[in-house]
């Protein structure tokens, strides 16, 4: 167990902006984490992952836990699915990586995303027509106040579009310290989302490790990497309208993307902000990503209300031209 005071977090959230925490603390085991919410029991907490969904608007007055609890544990097996315990500290990908290594699939359009995994089940994180709550069975907590232990199925979690109960009824009240996943031996590849089934037409039959490749060279074509600009990744939320909005849409724009939602039509945030004209406009060091709209990226010497102004300004422009509402994905931590 780690703490340390005034602590530097440019290296801590993707966007590189060089903020500070008052006090900034990490945890190997659950034990610690007890320690630690009773140590600070009376500050201000905030838990992060890698920090890659995160904009901080200025100094984080208070504590910045991080978890270390790593590790990989196979609990349940059948001829069909696995049961896989993944510590909350471990990195996103390289878990996915380590299932596809064994054969299970489910994960594989998720790969290349970054963060960690406790963050992956709070955030419903998703990407190519899968989100993570696909193949959670569930997830393991501690109570903040109690400091007692918690698993939630599921369906408890109550997962909906880059949502959970984690960020909403139950927001603050709950540290995850690990994941379950249900993985198949078997499985269905999702190819129909994106570019998949275009990057993999000269293979005859893929396989879940091609379709990670797939994945993989996809977003690293229109994702920009840290060491070259800091990003939150994806800025915004796919939209979702109802099925009137969408054929309203349609009639204007005839090749406008789309896919079928339960309670409307997703519409590509990334398709209306480069239809709007808002690609490579930039406010201060705050830019929209030439190869990627969705994203919005730290050019070298962006300050936060450099991005929150040309987030706004994107979102203005949005509703201006099509009526619609875009909403961040990203954290605006204050």
């Amino acid at each position: 167990m780690k703490v340390y005071e005034h602590f530097p977090l440019k290296a801590w959230n993707t966007f590189s902006m060089d903020v500070k925490a008052r006090y900034f603390a990490e945890y190997d085991t659950k034990d610690e984490l007890c320690e630690l919410l009773k140590q600070f029991a009376n500050e201000k907490i905030l838990h992060i992952g890698c920090g890659s969904n995160l904009l901080f608007l200025n100094d984080y007055d208070g504590v910045i836990l991080h978890s270390n609890i790593t590790g990989a544990e196979k609990l349940h097996e059948t001829d069909n699915e696995v049961l896989l315990k993944v510590g909350a500290g471990v990195v996103f990908d390289s878990a996915i990586s380590y299932m596809l290594e064994r054969g299970w699939g489910g994960a594989e359009n998720l790969s290349d995303i970054p963060g960690e995994v406790g963050a992956s089940a709070v955030q419903n994180i998703g990407a190519y027509g899968v989100e993570v709550k696909d193949i959670i069975h569930h997830v393991e907590t501690i109570e903040r106040k109690t400091l007692l232990p918690r698993v939630f199925g599921v369906a408890e979690c109550r997962y909906g579009y880059r949502d959970s109960i984690f960020k909403n009824e139950l927001k603050d009240e709950y540290i995850v310290t690990a994941v379950v996943f249900r993985l198949q031996k078997h499985a269905e590849l999702h190819l129909d989302y994106g570019n998949i089934r275009q990057e993999l037409q000269h293979i005859e039959h893929p396989t879940i490790s091609d379709v990670r490749h797939a994945v993989i060279t996809i977003r690293r074509q229109k994702l920009p990497a840290v060491s070259e600009a800091g990003s939150a990744g994806s800025f915004f939320k796919n939209p979702i309208v109802s099925v009137e909005k969408f054929a309203e849409l349609q009639a204007s724009y005839p090749d406008i993307p789309h896919y079928e939602s339960g309670n409307g039509v997703k519409v590509p945030a990334a398709w209306l902000i480069d239809k709007s004209g808002m690609k490579g406009k930039k406010i201060g060091g705050a830019m929209v990503y030439e190869k990627q709209p969705l994203v919005i990226v730290n050019t070298g010497d962006a300050v936060p209300e450099d991005v929150v102004k040309l987030a706004e300004k994107v979102q203005k422009k949005i509703y201006s031209e099509f009526g619609i509402k875009i909403e961040p994905e990203v954290n605006y931590i204050s």
